[in-house]
């Protein structure tokens, strides 16, 4: 029986959030949907908390994984009209979450709709500002560059029939299947009320190897573009300026400032290390890009999460919809 629309979560070791992420997707207000995972060998509880939420599960070996392949197999096991996709360690605002980020669809010229992302507490202050900064508090029916990100994002199902994933890529395969949409003339909507909190908890490291992929990725995307050593230091300078300044509007100027230093080195190293590499990548750099070591213990689990049952987090949940 056909579903209005999939909600298809990527999974790799997401215990620590998965219950909130579910519990927060039972509330919504719309009901005709269904809920699937694609998992890439998770050892810490992830399928027993799957299993007990009644998601079907579509399991992905380890050495095949890549974050296309994974939204292609989660996409061909789907039975709905809309396909949406939401990241394992993320979790809506607002329980009309689902009915914001599917409304756009109701035009035929939109084929891809994506929704507000914002970190929490235990978010870097660098991050909340790259959110704040990439998902505007504003609609934009009709936006006019080719971004979107799949930790909050629906499409249109026959639109994945004709394009697929790019399964090659080491990460924005949804910048890439954006583009090529609308080359074909489809549009891209951009839905604020459609909020989700999306907790990243990485060394920083793994922040380094994250921009790293990424701009490996949008190399072979856009292959004119460039980041030269001028680049780098030009942008690293000004995002660290720019951080702190904020910082200091906040009154928090210096216990972020250590926090801000690491982490836009990191950002900004790794995207330069990947623009410049031409080589392919190894086996032993695609293990380290999709399966870093996990965060210390002391940093590891987000403020008050569970990790097991099917809990409500009334800190965490907002029990209004957006306006």
């Amino acid at each position: 029986m056909a579903v209005r629309c999939s909600i298809i979560i990527r999974c790799y070791n997401e215990a620590r959030h998965l219950d909130r992420l579910l519990y927060g997707i039972s509330q919504q207000t719309m009901r005709d949907f269904e809920v699937l995972a694609v998992d890439s060998g998770s050892t810490d509880g992830t399928l027993g908390i799957l299993e007990r939420h009644g998601v079907a599960i579509h399991c992905l070996a380890p050495q095949d994984f890549s974050f296309g392949r994974s939204c292609n197999i989660g996409a061909a096991a789907a039975r709905g009209d809309a396909l949406v996709f939401v990241s394992a360690h993320a979790y809506p605002v607002y329980r009309n979450w689902l009915e914001c980020l599917l409304k756009p669809l109701a035009d035929p010229d939109t084929v891809i709709a994506y929704g507000k992302q914002r970190g929490n507490a235990r978010s870097s202050f660098s991050e909340r500002r790259i959110f704040k900064a990439w998902y505007p508090d504003r609609d934009q029916a009709d936006q006019t560059h080719p971004f979107c990100n799949n930790a909050n994002s629906a499409l249109r199902r026959e639109a994945w029939q004709a394009l697929r994933f790019d399964e090659s890529l080491t990460g924005l395969e949804d910048l890439d299947f954006a583009k090529r949409a609308v080359e074909r003339g489809g549009r891209i909507a951009y839905v604020a009320a459609a909020e989700i909190v999306h907790v990243h908890e990485e060394r920083y490291a793994t922040v380094r190897n994250r921009y790293r992929r990424e701009a490996i990725a949008y190399r072979r995307i856009y292959p004119q573009t460039r980041l030269t050593a001028w680049d780098f230091c030009r942008l690293y300078v000004g995002n660290v300026a720019s951080d702190c300044r904020s910082a200091l509007a906040e009154g928090s100027l210096l216990r972020h400032v250590p926090e801000i230093m690491s982490f836009r080195l990191m950002q900004f190293w790794g995207a330069y290390r990947g623009m410049g590499q031409t080589e392919p990548v190894s086996d032993l750099l695609k293990r380290r890009f999709y399966y870093p070591a996990p965060p210390e213990e002391g940093r590891s689990r987000s403020v008050g999460a569970k990790r097991e049952g099917c809990v409500a987090y009334p800190e965490h949940f907002n029990e209004k919809t957006a306006s």
